[in-house]
Formats: structure tokens, C-alpha cells, sequence
């Protein structure tokens, strides 16, 4: 088994933070082989972002991500951008509340991460995070508990309750979107 994940979105997203606890949820607590790799603009926060996840359960020999199982991608200009490279069959995980065409490749599953993080827990920054639980329930390449785990080792003291809310709130709304069908 070998999954290749990619994050993309704008700076300030926490795409990098995503794909770190992704990679630690994986390696740390599921006893899978895990590398995450990142990359952003010179502007940081507002340029383009991403964080690329490759977890197998045999050694990683080749740690680049060429064409993703998984997609997760929270701006219109990283759909545009790297849209084409996903694999036939990629689950295409899109926060339809900043991106409103859904996407013409791969299998989508809208979530609408920023309005939920905003309505449900008064703060966008966990949009990520909701995200996260969308795919742990889109696609189980992780589950929830090595999720929980890797979130509490990794996110600022005092921010834990919030970003497990979050959590588990995206947890719900991928489920909801597989028992919709995606799109």
C-alpha cells in the first residue's frame, strides 16, 4: 500500500501543519512508513502553499509525491495549479466555501471547511484541521485516534479542545459527503 497525499492552498492555511500531522498521525501511531515534504512562496503567508504526504506500509523509496491519490486543496489558484496532476480515481477533497466550481478531475467531496470552522467554532484558523478529519473519513488512510494523537502533539498549548472540535467535526461532514456520494 502506498498513498500519496497533497495539500495545497495559500499561506496562512496551515497546509504545512496538515500535512505534518498527517504524516506523524501515520508513522507515530499507526506504525506506517510516513515522509511529508513542503513548499510555499517567498511571501509565506497569502502565496501559494503545499505540503505533500507519501505513507506506505513498506519502506518510502522514492519520497516525492508524482501523482496523488488524495487531494486536499483549500484555493482556487492551487485547484488550477495542480488539478492536473492527480491520478485518475483521486479523491479531491476542496473547501467549498472558498472554492465554488467543484473540480472537473478525480472523484470531489465538497467541504466547506472555512464556513464551518467559522460558524461552529468562531475561528477559520482550524479550517485545516476540519479538513483533516474529512479526509481520515473519505479515504481511512488514517483513523481518528492516530489523528487525535498527532493533532495534541502538534498544535500550540491551549489551542487542543479547539483544534479536536474541529477535528471531529470535518470527521462528520467527510461522512457525510461519502454518504452523498461526493459531489
Amino acid at each position: 500500500m502506498r498513498v500519496e497525499v497533497r495539500f495545497s492552498g495559500f499561506g496562512g492555511q496551515g497546509i504545512v501543519t496538515a500535512g505534518i500531522i498527517l504524516g506523524r498521525a501515520a508513522s507515530l501511531y499507526e506504525g506506517k512508513h510516513a515522509v511529508q515534504t513542503q513548499s510555499y512562496g517567498p511571501e509565506a503567508r497569502g502565496g501559494a502553499s503545499r505540503s505533500e504526504v507519501v505513507i506506505s506500509d513498506s519502506e518510502i523509496l522514492y519520497p516525492k509525491v508524482t501523482k496523488p491519490d488524495v487531494f486536499v486543496v483549500m484555493s482556487g489558484e492551487a485547484l488550477q495549479r495542480y488539478l492536473k496532476d492527480v491520478r485518475k480515481g483521486c479523491r479531491v477533497i476542496y473547501d467549498s466555501s472558498l472554492i465554488r466550481t467543484p473540480p472537473s478531475k478525480g472523484m470531489p467531496y465538497a467541504v466547506p471547511a472555512t464556513l464551518m470552522a467559522k460558524k461552529h467554532l468562531g475561528r477559520t484558523i482550524v479550517a485545516n484541521i476540519i479538513l483533516l478529519g474529512a479526509l481520515s473519513a473519505i479515504t481511512g488512510v488514517v483513523g481518528m485516534e492516530a489523528l487525535e494523537k498527532a493533532v495534541l502533539d502538534t498544535v500550540p498549548k491551549g489551542t487542543e479542545e479547539l483544534n479536536l472540535r474541529a477535528l471531529k467535526l470535518g470527521y462528520e461532514a467527510g461522512a457525510e459527503a461519502v454518504q452523498g456520494g461526493g459531489e
